[in-house]
């Protein structure tokens, strides 16, 4: 089996702990040479200049090219495009464009009167500055908002349209979620390449909460296992087995990139990539 190539989510730090572990995740992944790592922006936008910053430090000090997540929320198009500047002058060529998650208690999202109404309009704008790769979301099941699954693909080929030149998924917890995705995009006229996101479990109960908000399937067999493997405190290496089964599925499916979900906490998503025979390339730049 050919070693995948990979890539991983970060999202930036609140606190000086924080702070901390974000960068001993940064330390622990880096050598294993991702294509790219992307920084979050938190729910409503809460997180900007934090993402900000981070992006920044990450660009100067690491050497890794660095993709900033980007969203309309709450900000006028002007805003939003002066952010992107911000990014460019720190060296940041690519840019994750999503609509974004609105406020917490708002019950939903409602466009900046000033704003642009959606991520096509975000990433049409990106697009016509000439400054950025454009990567999109993707979602294998249906979104929570979408009317059906159709239209979660007719969504996607209106983005692909807009600019953007790849779409990282959603995460999932069966190949054939992804497979069957792909399939229906390729099928739609969909030509960009669509990169399966992965979500090595380190907590089932958060996990399992996300899955539930965002829309992605819970198999019983998953949840089943883990309650099992709670009890008898073998949590880790089971989410250590499941995520490289996915992955060794996805990758004989002809999956040649995976993109890891990895909540700040370096060691299962190391230990799946390893499993993959993806080894040690590369060191930090200018790090002790």
């Amino acid at each position: 089996m050919t070693p995948p190539r990979i890539s991983f989510e970060f999202f930036p730090p609140k606190t000086l702990e924080a702070s901390f572990r974000l960068w001993d995740t940064v330390h622990a992944l880096s050598p294993l040479d991702p294509r790219f790592v992307s920084v979050t922006y938190g729910a409503g936008g809460t997180t900007r200049e934090l993402t900000r910053e981070a992006v920044g430090t990450l660009q100067k000090a690491t050497g890794l090219n660095v993709a900033a997540h980007l969203t309309c929320v709450d900000a006028t198009r002007e805003e939003t495009l002066a952010i992107a500047d911000q990014f460019a002058e720190a060296g940041v060529t690519e840019i994750v464009a999503l609509r974004g998650d609105p406020p917490k208690g708002s019950g939903g999202f409602t466009p900046h009167p000033d704003g642009f109404a959606n991520s096509c309009e975000l990433i049409s704008a990106l697009a016509e500055t000439g400054k950025f790769t454009i990567r999109v979301g993707a979602y294998p099941e249906k979104h929570p908002e979408a009317a059906d699954h159709a239209a979660d693909i007719d969504w996607l080929k209106r983005k692909i349209d807009a600019g953007a030149t790849e779409a990282v998924t959603q995460f999932f917890f069966e190949a054939e979620t992804f497979l069957r995705f792909r399939d229906a995009c390729a099928d739609a006229g969909i030509t960009a390449p669509i990169i399966p996101g992965v979500l090595p479990v380190e907590n089932w109960k958060g996990a399992r909460k996300f899955a539930m908000s965002c829309g992605t399937h819970i198999p019983a067999w998953v949840d089943n296992a883990f309650d099992k493997a709670i009890r008898d405190n073998r949590h880790d290496l089971l989410a250590t087995a499941l995520a490289t089964e996915l992955c060794s599925k996805l990758i004989e499916g002809g999956v040649e990139d995976l993109h890891f979900y990895t909540l700040n906490r370096p060691d299962l998503t190391r230990d799946v990539c390893h499993a993959l025979g993806v080894t040690p390339k590369v060191t930090l730049r200018d790090v002790a």
